[in-house]
């Protein structure tokens, strides 16, 4: 890919945010940056897999599956470009990704290897900045859930159930759960999960199946 085009994708996300141009110049001429094309259904990276790279999501999207950890249940969602692959999973006690990620259109990834991003980290205060506030950012956001009012009703753990579970806040998901495990996981009964689940529906919010919930809009779940 020329630098000139490589300085252009850069600037699509957060880690080289706020850098001078000279800098993204000598990043984008001197990097080690890889390049692929992929075509659509393609598994990109497998859940359990070593985080070796960084993939950045330059054009078209991909899904992202998620899974319970005995495999009890699973989430899917579809992020687009610009997208940075699990930044978190680089780096720190469990260096794997925690996702499945597959092609959902042809797409293009700008690929950085784990030691490229250290030695940007070394030479650019920016960047180094930049991917400090990432990770920091990331973490305080899960912190914070811990400090949350209790839901006040069962709907509304439905819906905190459903959210911090997607690792986007926003447009349409699909559990793939049935209603016993949802109930499990709520501590309440499956009859009152399903009357709960069957107003939301009525309202809207979502679409039940067997063994499946699609959220239209997971923003609107929101409290």
């Amino acid at each position: 890919m020329p630098t000139l085009q490589i300085y252009d994708q850069l600037l699509q996300f957060p880690l080289f945010q706020g850098m001078s141009r000279d800098d993204l110049e000598i990043v984008a001429g001197h990097t080690r940056f890889g390049f692929t094309k992929m075509p659509a259904g393609k598994l990109v990276i497998k859940n359990g897999s070593a985080c070796q790279q960084m993939f950045f999501l330059i054009n078209g999207s991909v899904k992202i599956q998620s899974y319970a950890d005995d495999n009890g249940y699973s989430v899917e969602e579809t992020v687009s470009a610009p997208f940075l692959l699990q930044l978190e999973s680089a780096f720190g006690y469990y260096q794997c990704y925690t996702h499945d990620f597959t092609t959902t259109t042809d797409v293009n990834f700008l690929l950085l290897d784990k030691e490229e991003v250290v030695r940007l980290s070394e030479d650019f205060l920016v960047f180094r900045l930049n991917l400090m506030n990432l990770v920091a950012t990331q973490t305080q956001k899960q912190l914070l859930q811990l400090w949350r009012r209790v839901p006040a009703s069962l709907h509304e753990r439905i819906c905190r159930f459903f959210i911090q579970r997607c690792v986007y806040p926003a447009g349409s998901k699909v559990f793939n759960i049935l209603m016993e495990r949802l109930a499990e996981e709520l501590n309440d009964s499956r009859l009152n999960v399903s009357k709960a689940l069957n107003q939301m529906q009525r309202d809207g919010l979502i679409e039940l199946h067997r063994g499946r919930v699609v959220i239209h809009q997971l923003e609107r779940l929101m409290f």
